[in-house]
């Protein structure tokens, strides 16, 4: 069955962005990692479908992937793919992409392979061969966000015990602007409050939420289609936001972060290393000083 290789919730997502955004197809690829023309032919499927936005409540996921793709008479035809030897030459020439080689060979092989089985093929013949590409950060597009490995701690007065107390850092993509305060722990009511402290501080809300796998943002990890805490979606659906967890032990998808942790244990907690603390309100006070 063709072009099932986004979930129903990113389908929506591309609904809401163009018909309640009014978001343009390029600006809705770029904010969901997809190509233009499988925007587009979501977008196709809908409106020859007459699905209205907003989706009626009585629309589930499981009746509108029915109405987006429904069963064919015959199976699919052979498919086939290209060299990947040609494919790894072509990308490496200026300005080419990975979606412009997919279109190509769509035009090719209209019955071939959709965009993200197309990128699942191509990256599993090219691990050895994999590089990096510079990520380009729009302003106010993408907040970065994940805990610091280092913890500070808070002594008891009484018994003279510490227990360790865990930094949050937040970066904005474009400008690199930054929040950073510590927590008890490391639970999801915590990471909820760092994310609205953090939004409330920016006193703005980006477009896209980049944390990191963490079990408090993301209940099943996945490359294409990672399964979101509940709770956390519903925290982005309140704030009209995205959430697009970076991919498992990748540490570049989310470089920003990294390099904002560093910058915190560097200027602001190895400062602190002198410091006796008891109480969490003390401790923040003083990291906020440090961050300022």
């Amino acid at each position: 069955m063709p072009q099932k290789g986004l979930s129903m919730r990113k389908i929506r997502e591309i609904l809401k962005y163009r018909y309640e955004f009014n978001h343009g197809i390029r600006a809705i690829a770029r904010l969901l990692h997809l190509s233009h023309s499988t925007v587009l032919e979501y977008l196709r499927r809908a409106r020859a479908c007459g699905i209205p936005w907003p989706i009626p409540e009585g629309i589930d996921d499981e009746a509108l992937e029915k109405m987006l793709f429904p069963k064919r008479r015959h199976s699919a035809p052979q498919r086939t793919m290209p060299d990947i030897t040609f494919l790894c030459t072509e990308l490496a020439k200026k300005g080419m992409t990975l979606s412009l080689l997919w279109e190509e060979y769509k035009a090719t092989h209209p019955d071939g392979y959709q965009y993200s089985q197309f990128c699942h093929w191509f990256h599993e013949k090219r691990k050895t061969l994999d590089r990096s590409f510079r990520q380009i950060h729009r302003f106010g597009e993408k907040l970065f966000t994940d805990f610091a490995g280092q913890t500070v701690p808070i002594q008891d007065r009484v018994t003279g015990s510490t227990h360790p107390v865990h930094i949050f850092v937040a970066v904005l993509g474009a400008s690199n602007y930054t929040y950073v305060e510590a927590f008890e722990r490391e639970d999801l009511a915590n990471w909820i409050h760092a994310h609205r402290h953090t939004l409330e501080f920016l006193q703005g809300v980006p477009e896209l939420i980049v944390p990191d796998n963490t079990r408090c943002a993301v209940k099943k990890a996945s490359r294409y289609d990672p399964d979101l805490n509940p709770i956390f979606s519903d925290f982005a659906d309140h704030y009209g936001c995205t959430i697009y967890p970076a991919r498992v032990r990748k540490p570049k998808d989310k470089a920003k972060v990294e390099n904002g942790v560093l910058l915190v244990e560097r200027w602001i907690l190895a400062r602190l290393r002198h410091h006796s603390f008891f109480h969490l309100a003390e401790l923040n006070q003083k990291v906020s000083e440090l961050r300022d």
